[in-house]
């Protein structure tokens, strides 16, 4: 597989779009933009009050969420701004990053209306920070901006993707993830594969940004030591069940199967500040674990009714819009749509026994002088 041509989001903004079922991940922005802030405020300070502000967000797929956090930076320093009682707004320049295939298309053609939105409201409080929106397509794990540039970056939700399917020895048969039945080395695989793309991650943004430059990083991951945990696994082990069953009933090849595993690696606090220390060239302010659950719209329900289903907040739809290209580049389009199906109620059926969660590890790093 080809990482960087099949992951990507479902662009445009159909029934099965990133744009139109991203509710979770809009979610856990939120949850994290104290610690923004937070890094934001030292940041500011720190620099002495800037006249201009470069800021990149990695990783940040198509549709509003993307725009929502370009405007919750410009307005979270605006506020910083006035809480200093510093007269001059600084002027922001904000990357937007992601992988070539992602739809970048769709968000170019929202930035107008985001200007817009971003002018009213700041004018409104009296306010007003310039912002400037470029895209800049291509892997975070290799150098994207001029050396010692960068003054903030932000990841969320995009850290847990590897650059490559892991290389392995021996054969995840009737998985497409770590799980209790994969053998040892493909867990060891998957570990080293994070380690590894992580630690370039890292060493990038340390050439690339400014000394007291800050960082935030949401990343899915887990609180368990254990790799191959529910909390971790469980949503991909049950799309595995829907490609298992369509090998039993012969739509879907056996090979095709065993020869298909996600790009995907959840870490532990534990492994992240490992990471970051073995590098060196940040501190870590915060390190903090958050949770979220699988519908988003619902708070702490368990149980999703037939009218919830389909007015509310649909989980089997988010994973179709983050995995649909994985899936489809590997299997192919005649089945496409029968995976999903079944993946869906899958979801739907297991949200209804029981409370379903995604872990977030949240990480604020300083650059070293």
């Amino acid at each position: 597989m080809d990482v960087a041509q099949a992951l990507h989001m479902n662009g445009g903004d159909g029934d099965y779009s990133y744009s139109n079922n991203s509710l979770l991940q809009r979610k856990v922005i939120s949850m994290t933009k104290p610690i923004i802030d937070d890094a934001l405020t030292n940041l500011y300070s720190a620099l002495n009050f800037p006249k201009t502000l470069i800021m990149a967000d990695l990783g940040c797929s198509s549709g509003p969420n993307t725009l929502l956090v370009a405007s919750e930076l410009v307005k979270s320093v605006d506020k910083i701004r006035q809480k200093f009682g510093n007269d001059e707004s600084p002027e922001i320049q904000i990357y937007l990053n992601d992988l070539p295939q992602n739809d970048f298309n769709t968000i170019f053609l929202s930035v107008s209306k985001f200007r817009k939105n971003l002018s009213n409201q700041m004018v409104s409080n009296n306010s007003s920070s310039p912002c400037y929106i470029s895209g800049v397509p291509g892997s975070f794990y290799t150098r994207l901006f001029l050396r010692k540039s960068i003054h903030f970056v932000y990841s969320s939700y995009s850290l847990m993707w590897l650059s490559q399917v892991p290389e392995m020895i021996d054969i995840n048969k009737g998985n497409i993830y770590m799980s209790t039945t994969s053998p040892p080395s493909v867990i060891k695989a998957y570990r080293e594969q994070f380690q590894k793309d992580f630690s370039m991650f890292l060493k990038c943004r340390a050439d690339e940004m400014v000394s007291e430059g800050r960082m935030v990083l949401t990343i899915l991951g887990r609180q368990s030591d254990d790799p191959c945990s529910k909390e971790c696994c469980y949503i991909w082990d049950l799309l595995a069940t829907s490609l298992k069953d369509m090998v039993a009933e012969g739509l879907i090849e056996e090979e095709k199967l065993d020869s298909f595993n996600i790009p995907q690696y959840t870490p532990s606090p534990k492994e992240v500040r490992n990471e970051v220390e073995k590098e060196g060239s940040f501190v870590i302010d915060r390190l903090e674990v958050s949770e979220v659950n699988w519908d988003a719209s619902t708070g702490n329900n368990l149980n999703l009714s037939e009218e919830e289903d389909v007015q509310g907040y649909n989980m089997g739809k988010c994973m179709r819009a983050v995995s649909e290209p994985l899936v489809l580049s590997h299997f192919g389009e005649s089945t496409i749509d029968e995976v999903f199906k079944r993946y869906a109620e899958n979801i739907k059926s297991s949200m209804s026994r029981e409370k379903t969660k995604l872990i977030n590890v949240t990480v604020s790093v300083t650059r070293k002088g």
